[in-house]
């Protein structure tokens, strides 16, 4: 990695335009991934308007994903050598039917604009927090303030406030911050473990396939056929190939680029995309209120997930760094 001393800072500045690069391929993979989360959240509040209930979407979802990732999982194993049981565990719980089941049980208690705030746009903290004490992730001042704005902007455009703390609501918003919390432990789980995303989706997707899929046929009063076979074919192809396979296949591609902390960030865009998508699938214009909201989000996302700002270097101590100074000569 080309560094360079700067002798007016007495610090040496890392010039590496590879780096630049790598945070726009991962940029790319998890703006894609969050936009899919976010028609996600759409998907499944259609789902639950027919016969469908959470649970047999939750089915239908890793009846297939389970079957499409299948034999990623005889190709390549398990990676309890890589994930240890606690991270498996993680990896089951975090992308499989367990946080799937809680975003789904938390939306008959709280409207969708909860669920996309609480679920989505404060994982960013959450997992910062996580990546710092597991992964020792470094959150500097500028990153710190990014996650300042994402949580103010999430909350300003879910209009969560200390109202709406009370009563009935209070267990769907229970229910969509302990699924962030699980989800932060996935992610987090599969950056330690270095797994790539394909990988961890079909650990997920197969557990979710083989404990829960049975549990459902035999304990839950299934209405899968029900609804119409198009309802069926559109619910099965975006819950269980766009949703558990391709974004997560994104998200973890962008975790291994980017590192969890910074992948994360770009989570809170959920609840900004899902209020743009509301525009022409049902003519719902954000207010000023929440334009304001989504323009603090975007920028605290820039900042929180490690994009280069103008003015602003990563630094290394003087101390030891002297070997890097040969890369390239002083300026």
């Amino acid at each position: 990695m080309p560094v360079c001393y700067d002798r007016d800072a007495d610090t040496y500045l890392i010039k590496d335009p590879a780096r630049a690069w790598q945070f726009v391929i991962g940029a790319v993979c998890a703006i894609a991934a969050v936009a899919i989360w976010a028609g996600w959240l759409v998907m499944m509040r259609v789902g639950v308007t027919t016969a469908l209930t959470a649970f047999d979407l939750t089915a239908l979802r890793f009846a297939v994903a389970g079957v499409v990732l299948l034999p990623v999982v005889l190709r390549r194993g398990l990676a309890f050598n890589r994930l240890g049981w606690l991270g498996f565990t993680a990896v089951g719980i975090g992308a499989g039917a367990p946080v799937q089941l809680l975003v789904g049980a938390g939306l008959s208690f709280a409207p969708v604009a909860h669920a996309s705030v609480l679920s989505y746009g404060i994982s960013p903290l959450i997992v910062a927090g996580l990546a710092a004490v597991v992964l020792k992730e470094r959150l500097v001042a500028i990153r710190k303030a990014g996650l300042v704005l994402v949580t103010l902007g999430a909350l300003v455009i879910g209009g969560v406030g200390v109202s709406s703390f009370g009563g009935r609501q209070s267990i769907g918003h229970l229910l969509f911050l302990t699924a962030a919390c699980l989800w932060g432990c996935y992610a987090v789980a599969i950056r330690r473990a270095r797994l790539d995303g394909l990988h961890a989706a079909a650990i997920a997707a197969v557990v979710s396939l083989l404990v829960y899929f049975p549990l459902y046929l035999i304990f839950i009063d299934h209405r899968l056929l029900e609804v119409s076979l198009t309802d069926l074919v559109g619910q099965a192809f975006y819950q269980g190939v766009v949703t558990a396979t391709v974004s997560l296949a994104l998200f973890g591609r962008s975790i291994m680029l980017l590192g969890a902390s910074k992948a994360a960030a770009f989570v809170a865009l959920v609840p900004v995309i899902a209020a743009l998508m509301a525009i022409p699938a049902l003519g719902e214009w954000p207010t000023f209120v929440d334009w304001l909201a989504i323009g603090m989000i975007t920028g605290g996302v820039y900042l929180a997930s490690g994009a280069p700002v103008p003015g602003w270097t990563d630094k290394i101590p003087h101390t030891g760094a002297e070997t890097l100074l040969k890369q390239c000569p002083p300026i």
